[in-house]
């Protein structure tokens, strides 16, 4: 994920802004309102090989506990560097993205979400060239900046990352009237 926490004092806060879980729903309750659950695609991304990078297989399933209809990247089949351009390709054409990632941060932003109605590059911090992708985008500040990224990838507390998925999904759902 390429936001990280010092470029967003320097984005304009209305194409992203930095929320908890409740600007998280308000995030999810402004989307659908314009669009309609059928016409959206999830696409979670990350590995379920790295504690840190598995926040969108984790997110993707509780979507499909949930019952969403379109959801790309999940626990039993991920959206990684090795797949993400061929599941991206075959998104429907007049589908809405939105792109859910794991992304590190400022220690003080451990546990917040970076919300935007632009797309998000995935896997930049690591050092792998992917395309930008989503009309909307959801990175989840699940650990702090360093040198070595990936390693802090791999030691990032699974519970922090389990946690902040469940609630990505239960912010879709109660943004979306999923439940009641």
């Amino acid at each position: 994920m390429n936001i990280q926490d010092p470029h967003i004092s320097h984005s304009s806060s209305k194409h992203m802004q930095k929320v908890d879980a409740a600007g998280l729903t308000d995030f999810f309750k402004q989307i659908h309102t314009l669009h309609s659950m059928d016409t959206i695609t999830f696409l979670c991304i990350g590995t379920d090989r790295s504690s840190g990078d598995a926040l969108g297989p984790l997110t993707g399933s509780e979507l499909c506990g949930y019952g969403v209809p379109h959801v790309i990247g999940t626990l039993p089949l991920p959206c990684d560097s090795n797949n993400f351009v061929a599941n991206v390709a075959n998104i429907p054409k007049h589908h809405i993205v939105i792109a859910v990632d794991a992304c590190l941060g400022q220690p003080n932003s451990i546990g917040k979400y970076i919300v935007s109605h632009q797309p998000l590059i995935p896997a930049q911090s690591v050092g792998q060239a992917l395309p930008a992708v989503g009309n909307y985008s959801v990175a989840a500040v699940v650990n702090a900046n360093s040198p070595k990224p990936y390693a802090t990838l791999q030691v990032t507390s699974l519970f922090q990352v389990i946690t902040m998925a469940r609630q990505i999904a239960a912010s879709v759902a109660e943004g979306f009237e999923l439940i009641n």
